[in-house]
């Protein structure tokens, strides 16, 4: 039969109270240094897909304006072939662009009424939230 170690817990001293501040405060930091690395990595991730996300929203606008103007254009085409004048075609494509861009503000109007932050300013000085 193998024989069980006795350990002596007699010369053990349990540790006192500088020692327990001591890893205590180890401990602290290398759960703040863990912390701080997660972070780190969590900002590099957020901003490389912030990156991606801005260069394809880039792609996006482009691929869409380039899509607009052969669309403008080929109502142009169109109307020439109907027999309408280059000048009146090109004119008439100016006011459909013209249009599209008064929607577009009377849009970008209804955005602007409420500026940025009033939900937290609100809640900061207690007022009831408003009615949508």
């Amino acid at each position: 039969m193998a024989a069980v170690p006795q350990f002596n817990t007699a010369q053990r001293k349990p540790p006192g109270l500088t020692e327990m501040i001591g890893r205590l405060l180890s401990e602290t930091r290398a759960l703040l240094s863990d912390y701080a690395e997660l972070a780190v990595l969590d900002a590099r991730r957020a901003g490389i897909r912030l990156a991606w996300l801005l260069g394809s929203g880039l792609m996006v606008a482009v691929l869409v304006v380039t899509a607009w103007m052969a669309g403008i254009a080929a109502i142009i085409v169109w109307l020439w072939g109907e027999g309408v004048s280059w000048p009146a075609a090109i004119g008439i494509a100016a006011f459909v662009n013209l249009i599209g861009a008064g929607v577009l503000v009377w849009w970008m109007r209804h955005l602007v009424v409420e500026l940025p932050f009033t939900a937290l300013l609100r809640q900061l000085k207690g007022e009831p939230p408003h009615a949508p």
